[in-house]
């Protein structure tokens, strides 16, 4: 019996899809890179600032693949030098870390399997940091299903692998590196995430909330203060860039139909 054209695709299909092994190793060198040399400098600052409280070094590295987030990990460094108990310093790593929620909820999508167990969507969603997010919405869209998953957790997994190295290398330099610039190395992740996000521009309304955040956080600044600013602005510009493209969407649409 010949194969019909249905077959025959579907053949052509699964040649060129990548096995879940071969997704994963594609993941982890996707990673090798710009993503790998901005999480290793960052977390170099986490490690010094650990070992400036003295701060054990196993916890220390620890620290990054449980909490696998730098300023949940100040936190938890500058609390524990200061004395603070326990309970409020969890309760201040757990309102810092809100901001993954949305990024979380955005991301899962695309990983969402009912073939696949649970629990790996479980370490899917703890591996989610800002780097992650970026990459994994700049490469998981265009790829086939099955490939997302594998891809992301070996993409991930080389980030906080590195990281993790970079958390200890860091406290073990820090009698070479001087405080203002471990400080200073943990703000090129955010570094990253704006130039990132600078990178995935492609129309006017992308670029819209940028703009906007860019010009209501000085007046936010001086309107609220230093503790309220980013998230008015930032929520101010996202919510008004969303309405905008929202319109934009619907005016083509009605035009094209």
């Amino acid at each position: 019996m010949q194969n019909t054209p249905t077959d025959s695709s579907q053949a052509v299909l699964s040649q060129t899809e990548k096995s879940a092994p071969q997704a994963f190793l594609a993941g982890c060198a996707s990673a090798m890179g710009v993503p790998v040399v901005t999480i290793f400098i960052s977390m170099m600052g986490v490690g010094g600032l650990a070992r400036q409280i003295d701060f054990p070094f196993i916890a220390s590295t620890l620290s990054t693949l449980i909490v696998w987030a730098g300023p949940a990990q100040v936190l938890l460094f500058g609390g524990i030098s200061t004395g603070t108990a326990l309970p409020w310093i969890a309760l201040a790593i757990l309102f810092s870390s809100l901001r993954f929620m949305p990024m979380t909820m955005s991301l899962l999508p695309y990983l969402n399997d009912p073939k696949r167990p649970t629990w790996l969507l479980l370490l899917a969603a703890h591996l989610v940091s800002i780097t992650t997010w970026v990459e994994g919405l700049r490469h998981l869209p265009g790829m086939p299903h099955r490939e997302r998953l594998p891809f992301y957790l070996g993409s991930s997994a080389m980030i906080i692998g590195v990281g993790t190295i970079a958390t200890g290398v860091g406290y073990l330099l820090v009698s070479e590196v001087p405080a203002p610039l471990a400080a200073a190395l943990l703000f090129t992740t955010p570094l990253y995430f704006g130039l990132s996000t600078l990178g995935a521009i492609r129309t006017p309304t992308d670029a819209l909330p940028v703009i906007l955040a860019t010009i209501l956080t000085p007046t936010a600044t001086v309107l609220l203060g230093r503790d309220y600013d980013l998230i008015a602005a930032g929520l101010s510009a996202g919510v008004i860039g969303y309405l905008v493209d929202r319109i934009v969407r619907r005016r083509r649409q009605a035009a094209a139909s």
